[in-house]
């Protein structure tokens, strides 16, 4: 089922945040639970997108099939975004319109590891105008964009 776009984005108050999250999984008849809130938290304070396996290591009182429901229901709501590199295991982040942080990935194609990072608003700016220009060609109305850059970390390079 496609996400709605046009979320209200939130300030860096956790309480704004958690009332976001427990409004998008409401409207889908889902209740904002402790374990999905220890999920929201734990992927609020992370530097980058996690895996499951760093999910269960940053917090022990988790189980793995909870996590694995609970990600697949808080993505499936809008709260938090699969994001999918080279290697086997998906990565989760708090989706991007509700902290109001609009970034790209770098993945290494080596080892799987993920990297944000934001281009400068006058680039971003020129790169939505193109990506909007390649769309009506086609006849795609565009909602919002992602854009991943795949190669290899330092360490894998050596």
């Amino acid at each position: 089922m496609p996400r709605t776009t046009g979320h209200t984005h939130v300030t860096g108050d956790p309480e704004e945040l958690h009332a976001a999250a427990a409004v998008r999984l409401g409207a889908d008849d889902q209740r904002y639970t402790s374990g999905r809130r220890a999920l929201v938290e734990l992927l609020a304070d992370a530097p980058h997108p996690l895996t499951v396996a760093e999910v269960l290591e940053r917090n022990e009182g988790l189980t793995q099939s909870s996590v694995y429901r609970n990600l697949a229901v808080l993505e499936a709501t809008g709260v938090v975004d699969r994001v999918v590199t080279e290697d086997e295991f998906a990565r989760y982040e708090l989706a991007e319109d509700l902290t109001g942080h609009h970034h790209h990935h770098l993945i290494c194609a080596g080892c799987g590891g993920v990297e944000d990072f934001s281009v400068p608003p006058e680039l971003e700016t020129a790169m939505d105008e193109v990506f909007h220009k390649v769309a009506r060609r086609s006849g795609f109305s565009v909602g919002h964009h992602r854009m991943d850059i795949i190669g290899w970390c330092a360490t894998c390079r050596t």
